[in-house]
């Protein structure tokens, strides 16, 4: 649900008291992790009141401190560390989008509550409550507990540092008044109120243990008189966890702006699972305990977990991802072997260059094909490929021969110079790769001389092999520091065969990184003199300077690059034509 919420904290933060500005009465519904923050946020019922469709959910979210630290096992007497609460928090808002209430317990002593309110506002947090107990505070609903109220004086000190110290009008403090918790009275309660509002507090919550809501009815009777003679308006909040016959309509015409349901999910999951594990215990087996359950695919559901096999479904179903061929150049390098064809369109064993590479990538499930074309693009053919034409490619390289399929390349895409010839494994292999970017290299450069008359694409990995001692190298860790043509061979790890894929995020990356050097740069950028002599492997090296991750795929075979003439004669011998069958004869 994480991705499914994605909310900034300033865009939460503030969330709560347009609500209490707007009048609504906030609806707040306790959560303690991650699950019990989804419902919170997600849960809604549906009907019809008059022929009016009906919609109720929860406006808020209460992270508790009773519900926090018993979910972690532990009393509810301040023994949670306020950096263990924030964990917690920090794990609800990751899922949730509404805003959020959080119980501050007795804020600690002033030095803490300042820390307190810095880290709850930065986090997107709306409001923290503080009760007006001693530290440390034993919890309000444990009968016999003895409750020592802190001097309201004292409290409102701290109160009035903890506003100091934020930095928006959006985040609220609100203090928790435990005068009918301690057995203190209305009139303690009142006079603790005053206090905190001259404080500059910017809502009241009053607490009761009693079922009888007749205790909390008459200060909220008494507080808008307290109110019209301070000349202050603020927020009047209740829990109703034991008077909880009153219904929402009665709290609210009383004065209240916001009702929390304090502690209700985690009580019902404590209870739901005593009885399912009583109930294996004594039929052991969990097939009674069904009806108690919620099926697998709802908890799914609720987690995203759905959502990514759903996304999951749309790689599988996308993993004919686009193809792009820059066979734009011309055939100097082939002298009159190659007459006035295209590369692509040379001949090998009786089947050209490019039918060859379409052949590969279909065997691998990839049949969106666009062949760049430039030079004799006249004499470009192939069937189930798409032909885009590059007028300028004399003036650029294949970068900008890439640019002319560019809507081809926004969701990702594979790269494939055009006079490569691969084995359909490696491009299999490639395809199973995960990272933004990543480029196929052999490392085969380590153990033999470079050949006359070839200009290769040295690459040196960020993570060299160790010869003295035995290496285990992940794929994540699979990284290029550098790649050019001017590498010293002796001290390249790898070449680059020209094969690649990019997705979304590396397009993304890609293009950035191009159109800043086209937009700033007027004179040589890496190896180019121009940026219209800038090239694949210029872009890549520029990249990896950037701080992008460029990834590769080790091979050491499974791949030819058809250049020179005495390529085709290799190539015809890698790639032999079928022998013509023989017709029996009697």
């Amino acid at each position: 649900m994480t991705l499914q919420n994605k909310i900034l904290p300033e865009q939460r933060r503030g969330k709560l008291k347009q609500l209490l500005d707007q009048g609504h009465l906030v609806r707040a519904l306790e959560a303690h992790n991650g699950i019990s923050g989804i419902i919170a946020d997600t849960v809604k019922v549906e009907g019809q009141s008059d022929e009016t469709n009906i919609v109720m959910e929860f406006d808020a979210i209460w992270e508790s401190s009773l519900t926090d630290s018993a979910g972690k096992g532990h009393p509810d007497i301040e023994v949670i560390s306020f950096d263990s609460r924030l964990h917690t928090i920090n794990e609800i808002l990751a899922v949730t989008h509404k805003p959020m209430i959080v119980d501050g317990d007795t804020g600690g002593d002033p030095n803490n509550f300042e820390y307190m309110v810095s880290k709850l506002e930065r986090v997107g947090v709306s409001a923290v409550i503080i009760e007006d107990k001693v530290f440390p505070k034993r919890n309000s609903l444990e009968a016999g507990a003895n409750q020592t109220l802190e001097d309201p004086h004292l409290f409102a000190q701290k109160i009035t540092r903890g506003k100091a110290v934020q930095m928006t009008k959006e985040f609220l403090i609100i203090a928790r008044l435990e005068s009918f918790i301690a057995g203190m009275g209305l009139n303690d309660a009142l006079k603790r109120a005053e206090i905190y509002l001259k404080a500059g507090v910017d809502g009241i919550m009053v607490h009761s243990k009693s079922k009888d809501p007749e205790e909390i009815l008459s200060f909220a009777e008494n507080y808008k008189d307290l109110q019209k003679r301070l000349g202050i308006e603020r927020p009047l909040v209740c829990v109703p966890t034991t008077y909880n016959r009153i219904q929402e309509e009665e709290l609210k015409s009383a004065g209240f702006n916001v009702v929390i349901y304090a502690n209700h999910l985690l009580r019902s999951a404590y209870k739901s699972m005593i009885q399912t594990a009583q109930s294996i215990l004594s039929n052991q087996r969990s097939l009674e305990v069904d009806g108690l359950c919620a099926p697998v695919k709802d908890i799914f559901r609720a987690v995203g977990f759905l959502a990514v096999t759903e996304k999951d479904k749309q790689l599988e179903t996308n993993k004919n991802i686009p193809v792009i061929i820059p066979a734009a150049g011309d055939t100097s390098s082939m002298g009159s072997i190659a007459a006035d064809r295209p590369l692509a369109m040379l001949d090998i064993s009786g089947k050209t260059l490019l039918n060859r590479q379409v052949k590969a990538l279909n065997v691998n499930g990839l049949n969106d094909i666009t062949v760049v074309t430039g030079f004799a693009s006249d004499k470009m053919s192939e069937e189930g490929v798409r032909f885009v034409h590059n007028p300028d490619y004399r003036q650029g390289s294949e970068v900008h021969s890439l640019l002319c399929a560019r809507e081809k390349m926004i969701n990702g895409f594979a790269l494939l110079y055009s006079d490569i010839l691969v084995e359909f494994d490696v491009i299999k292999k490639l395809m199973e790769r995960k990272e933004d970017i990543v480029l196929v290299v052999d490392s085969s450069i380590q153990y033999h001389d470079p050949l006359p008359g070839k200009i290769h694409d040295y690459v040196i990995s960020t993570n060299r092999r160790q010869k003295l001692r035995r290496n285990i190298n992940f794929d994540y860790q699979r990284t290029i520091a550098r790649i050019s043509k001017k590498i010293d061979p002796a001290t390249a790890t790898h070449e680059f065969i020209g094969l690649a894929k990019f997705s979304a995020t590396g397009v993304e990356q890609l293009l950035q990184t191009y159109e800043d050097c086209a937009q700033n740069f007027k004179g040589g950028i890496q190896e180019a003199e121009n940026m219209s002599a800038f090239r694949f492997t210029d872009l890549i090296q520029e990249m990896i300077e950037r701080g992008f991750s460029v990834h590769y795929l080790e091979i050491h075979e499974g791949w030819l690059e058809v250049h020179l003439p005495e390529d085709i004669e290799l190539a015809n011998q890698l790639f032999p034509a079928p022998k013509p069958q023989q017709v029996a004869t009697s």
